[in-house]
């Protein structure tokens, strides 16, 4: 077990930034119900959300937990914040089990188990955190052939996929529209992390924002950021949100935490077994996660059978589809 003063002030910021975001869904969802109740709802189109105190209090939870994981990267290695995402999920399920009165199933609670012991794997076998006193040592990272070919790579391979398949075959292909997010997203963690370093320095009296390098680590993560929510966006509105979260986490958490094993070259620092115990760990997460999207809506309304699915993700009961032709 690898322990440091830094990881711990990690750990806890991810740990807080899942709590914030996890609620902030169910504060949120809370406020769409009470601005539906009595102004036209967001699914068809209206905005009354935005005159709800609540959403608002939402919305402000999410960009506290935003703000606590960006903090979080200033402190501990990508390898063990990134894969603490999924602790929103459990925050977001369990509330809204007590809150909303959406029923956990037994399968959900067994999702949630397997994250928390996923977690606790990664927590304890996490590597500690490379010392950077300068934006120049980042940057000396960043342009060591290794990152460069993996930058060139990935950017080549989004370019290619935005211009090219996704034109073809985007709208049938989800796995497109994840695979640009997840490849954008290993670059956004990167120049998030580089940022949150150089934010940590200037605070402890070292200006980094005199460096252009800084700066430029800066619009990497504002076009990055911009490019997954677009296709992140695209692929949640063409295919169903269970298969997309748990598909986008798994690809988005392997690209980064192989980003960050080539620019920091963290995993040269740890034997096997602890390198082993965090691969079981985060397959465990993945184990969690998916069972929890899968099982989400189970003791709740129950699902349209095949037939009645229509192919642009909509659906039609019979009833309503007799009800339509007369």
């Amino acid at each position: 077990m690898v322990t440091s003063i830094d990881n711990v002030r990690g750990l806890t910021l991810a740990i807080s930034s899942s709590a914030f975001i996890g609620s902030s869904f169910i504060i949120k969802k809370i406020g769409l119900k009470k601005a539906g109740d009595s102004g036209v709802r967001a699914g068809s189109g209206g905005f009354s959300y935005l005159y709800e105190p609540l959403w608002w209090l939402g919305m402000i939870t999410m960009i506290l937990g935003e703000v606590a994981n960006f903090a979080a990267y200033a402190f501990a290695p990508a390898v063990l914040v990134t894969p603490l995402g999924a602790l929103s999920i459990i925050f977001s399920a369990v509330l809204a089990h007590f809150v909303l009165k959406e029923k956990l199933h037994m399968f959900g609670v067994v999702g949630c188990i397997l994250c928390v012991v996923g977690s606790v794997g990664i927590v304890l076998h996490a590597p500690k955190e490379r010392e950077i006193d300068s934006i120049d040592e980042i940057w000396h990272l960043a342009t060591e052939p290794g990152f460069i070919v993996y930058s060139c790579v990935a950017v080549v391979s989004v370019l290619f996929l935005i211009f090219w398949v996704a034109e073809r075959s985007g709208h049938r292909k989800m796995l497109v529209y994840i695979a640009i997010c997840s490849t954008m997203g290993s670059l956004t963690v990167i120049s998030v992390k580089a940022v949150a370093i150089a934010l940590k320095l200037s605070f402890g009296g070292s200006n980094q924002f005199i460096y252009i390098q800084t700066w430029f680590f800066i619009v990497v993560v504002i076009v990055c950021c911009l490019v997954q929510l677009n296709y992140l966006n695209k692929a949640l509105d063409s295919f169903n949100t269970a298969v997309v979260s748990p598909v986008y986490y798994v690809m988005f958490t392997i690209l980064t935490i192989f980003a960050n094993m080539i620019m920091y070259k963290d995993s040269f620092s740890r034997n096997a077994t602890q390198i082993a115990t965090q691969l079981c760990g985060f397959v465990t997460i993945v184990a969690g996660t998916f069972l929890l999207h899968k099982t989400r809506d189970m003791g709740n309304e129950p699902p349209l059978p095949d037939d009645e699915i229509c192919l642009d993700g909509g659906s039609v009961r019979p009833d309503r589809l007799s009800q339509s032709s007369s």
